[in-house]
């Protein structure tokens, strides 16, 4: 039975970091898991300059409230849903990803959580499981699932290679220059035809 699995941020809407780093004004905010790969590296340094300059989740949410899926992803994600069953997994945090999560129509989404304080700090973040696009993948392949999946980052390669198919889409050409083998789409009417002919 498939199933499809796919990233969030960079496949379905903007980057939120980028985003918020745009809106904040500071520009080493823009990093993201295109740049770094150690997601706990990455976090503890967002989570430094947000403390470093006094920004907590209310800042992050009201830049989260202007942003939209991307051109075309509403319109993809429909016509998947409407021949698959369809699991968002990300590393963003539920507080981040629900208002997104009603523009896309509620799809599920797996994804991690942020602690905060009374104050609206954010002072630590809880992940959902270990490598935990690998691992849900994994655990679907446990109970009689052959996902196919697609994303554009480093952390999305270890369910990419893990699957019964796999896709990169819009991807840096570093990360598609270390994957040759990897199929490689920036159009959704692309990754649409190459998830319907893996099916």
């Amino acid at each position: 039975m498939n199933i499809v699995c796919l990233d969030l941020e960079g496949v379905l809407v903007p980057e939120i970091w980028i985003a918020f780093s745009e809106e904040s004004k500071i520009p080493e905010l823009r990093i993201t898991t295109r740049d770094e790969p150690d997601y706990d590296k990455l976090m503890k340094y967002r989570l430094g300059i947000l403390k470093e300059h006094g920004l907590g989740l209310n800042e992050i949410q009201a830049v989260i409230s202007k942003i939209d899926p991307l051109p075309g992803a509403k319109e993809f994600l429909d016509e998947l849903r409407s021949f698959s069953q369809v699991l968002i997994l990300s590393d963003t945090f539920e507080q981040f990803a629900a208002p997104l999560m009603k523009k896309l129509g509620m799809p599920t989404i797996f994804c991690n959580t942020l602690e905060v304080a009374g104050n609206g700090e954010i002072t630590g973040y809880h992940m959902r499981c270990e490598q935990s696009k690998l691992s849900t993948i994994k655990a679907l392949q446990s109970i009689g699932y052959e996902p196919i999946t697609s994303g554009d980052s480093y952390n999305d390669l270890g369910m990419i290679l893990a699957s019964k198919a796999g896709f990169l889409f819009r991807s840096t050409e570093k990360i598609k220059a270390d994957y040759p083998d990897l199929p490689a789409f920036e159009e959704y009417d692309d990754l649409l035809a190459a998830i319907k002919s893996a099916m």
